[in-house]
C-alpha cells in the first residue's frame, strides 16, 4: 500500500466533516471504508481518488454535486497562493479567443487552465494584484463566456451534416453544456482560491450550496425549487412508511386499567395479560391553509404537492390558497401533480385569491376562511396553517384564528422564517403563536421532519 502524501488524512477528515455540516449522514465505518480506499487506489490519480470517495461515502446519487464541490476544495488540482493582476492589466479580448477555441475543442485540460486564468485576472477584488478575495459572479461578469455562442458554432460548423439547421440545434445544446462546465469550473477555482486564504473548513460550510433539501425556502432560486420537486414522491413514500407504522403502533390502543385489573384476579392480582382499550378504526382529515404570495410561495406549492402525494393517508383532504382572499384548490392540486413546475401558476390564474390590492392579509384570509369554510373542520381535522404571519401591517383578526383552533382537533402553523425574525417589522408570528403552535419550517428536510412528527394517525 502506498503512504498517503502529508496532510491527507486532515484533508479526508476535514471533506467528511463538511458534508456532515451540509445533513449528509456518513458514520465512522464510511470514513474508515474511505480512507482504506484511497490506500489501494494511490494518490496519484485525482479523479480515480474522487469517485473512490464518493463511493464510499455517498448514499445517494443527489448528493454527488455536492460531494463535487467539497472535493475539489479538499483536494484541489492545484494549490498554493494565487496572484492576481488588475483587470486593466488583463487581456480579456485574448482569453475570450483561446476560451472559444478550447469551447470548440472540448479540451478540458485547456478550459481548467483558462478558469484559473479567467479568475487571477478578472475575479480579483480589495487590494489587487495582493487581492483580498476572489469572487466567480465578477469573472463571469467581465468574461461573458455565454456570448461566445455564434462563435464557437462557426469554428464547429465545417463539421456540419447535410441538415444545417437541426445540426446547429444539437450543436447549440452541446456549447450551452460546455460553457455551463466552464462555468462551473471558474467558480471551483474561486472557491479554492478563497480557501487558500480563509481556510477549507469555513468555505466549504458557508460557500458550497447544500443539497436541494437543505436549502432556505425563502431563497431557493427557480433551479433549486425545481429540484425539490423532483424529491416530493420519494420523501412521500418514506412518510407514508413512516405515518402507516406510527398508525399500527397506535391501533394496538392503550392499557385498559380495570378489565386488567379485573382479570388479574385469577392470577392473586398479578396482572399477567395486560388488557389493552382497542382505537376505533378510521383514517384523520387533514385541512391546509396556505399563503401563496410572494416569496413564501415556493415553500406553500412544495408542501402541498408533498401532502397531496400522502392523501392515501388521510380520510379526507382539503386545500385552500389565500393571498388576501381564500379559495379551495384541492382539485387543482390533484391535477397539478403531474405538472408541479406549473402549479403555482395554475393556482394564481385559475382560484380567485386576491381584492383590490396583491398583497397578503392574514386578517381578512383568516376572517373568510372561518366564515365560508367552518365546515371543512370538524373533531377529527388536524388543521396546518403555511405561511410567514406577515400581515404588511393590517389587522391579524385573532378571533378568526382562535375560532378555527376551537373547532379543529390541532393546528400548526410552519412557519418558512427563523424564529429571530418573527417578532420584527410586520410579522405577528409571535401573537398568533399564543394561540397555535408555531414551528419554523426553512427547508425540505425540517418540513419533512414536521410532517412526520405532526400528521395524526
Amino acid at each position: 500500500m502506498s503512504t498517503p502524501p502529508t496532510g491527507v488524512p486532515d484533508r479526508l477528515t476535514g471533506l467528511v466533516h463538511a458534508l456532515r455540516a451540509h445533513g449528509l449522514s456518513i458514520g465512522t465505518g464510511e470514513s474508515v471504508d474511505a480512507g482504506r480506499a484511497l490506500e489501494v487506489i494511490g494518490f496519484t490519480d485525482r479523479e480515480r481518488m474522487r469517485e473512490a470517495l464518493a463511493a464510499t461515502l455517498l448514499h445517494k446519487e443527489t448528493h454527488r454535486t455536492l460531494f463535487d464541490r467539497v472535493f475539489d476544495l479538499y483536494f484541489p488540482l492545484t494549490a498554493g497562493p494565487d496572484e492576481g493582476v488588475t483587470a486593466e492589466e488583463f487581456d480579456t479580448a485574448a482569453l475570450r479567443e483561446r476560451l472559444a477555441a478550447a469551447l470548440a475543442a472540448d479540451d478540458r485540460p485547456a478550459l481548467t487552465r483558462l478558469a484559473g486564468e479567467a479568475v487571477g485576472g478578472l475575479g480579483g477584488y480589495g487590494s489587487a494584484p495582493d487581492s483580498d478575495g476572489w469572487s466567480s459572479y465578477q469573472t463571469l461578469a467581465r468574461l461573458r463566456p455565454e456570448t461566445l455562442l455564434a462563435r464557437v458554432r462557426a469554428m464547429l460548423r465545417e463539421t456540419a451534416a447535410d441538415d444545417p439547421d437541426f445540426t446547429d440545434r444539437l450543436t447549440d445544446d452541446e456549447i450551452r453544456r460546455r460553457i455551463e462546465a466552464f462555468r462551473e469550473r471558474v467558480r471551483t477555482e474561486a472557491r479554492r482560491r478563497v480557501a487558500e486564504r480563509q481556510g477549507r473548513d469555513r468555505v466549504a460550510r458557508r460557500a458550497v450550496a447544500g443539497t436541494a433539501d437543505g436549502v432556505d425556502f425563502l431563497l431557493a432560486g427557480r433551479a433549486q425549487l425545481e429540484e425539490l420537486r423532483t424529491t416530493v414522491r420519494p420523501l412521500a413514500r418514506k412518510l407514508a412508511t413512516r405515518l402507516a407504522a406510527r398508525r399500527r403502533r397506535a391501533a394496538r390502543g392503550r392499557i385498559d386499567l380495570r378489565r386488567t385489573l379485573r382479570g388479574s384476579l385469577s392470577t392473586g392480582g398479578v396482572p399477567m395479560r395486560p388488557v389493552l382499550r382497542r382505537r376505533r378504526p378510521g383514517r384523520p382529515e387533514l385541512v391546509l391553509l396556505c399563503d401563496v404570495s410572494g416569496s413564501v410561495a415556493g415553500f406553500a406549492n412544495f408542501t402541498m404537492l408533498l401532502v397531496q402525494a400522502l392523501h392515501d393517508q388521510f380520510g379526507r383532504l382539503r386545500v385552500f390558497a389565500f393571498v388576501n382572499q381564500v379559495d379551495e384548490v384541492t382539485d387543482l392540486i390533484a391535477r397539478g401533480a403531474a405538472d408541479p413546475a406549473g402549479l403555482g401558476a395554475r393556482i394564481l390564474e385559475e382560484a380567485e385569491l386576491t381584492g383590490w390590492h396583491g398583497q397578503s392579509d392574514y386578517g381578512t384570509a383568516l376572517g373568510e376562511f372561518a366564515e365560508r369554510y367552518a365546515d371543512a373542520i370538524g373533531p377529527r381535522t388536524a388543521v396546518f396553517v403555511l405561511g410567514d404571519a406577515r400581515t404588511n401591517m393590517s389587522d391579524p383578526n385573532v378571533p378568526a384564528l382562535k375560532l378555527i383552533a376551537d373547532r379543529a382537533r390541532r393546528i400548526h402553523w410552519l412557519n418558512p422564517e427563523q424564529p429571530s425574525l418573527w417578532s420584527t417589522g410586520d410579522s405577528v408570528a409571535l401573537t398568533y403563536a399564543e394561540l397555535v403552535e408555531m414551528h419554523p419550517c426553512r427547508n425540505a428536510r425540517q418540513l419533512g421532519e414536521l410532517i412526520g412528527r405532526l400528521l395524526p394517525v
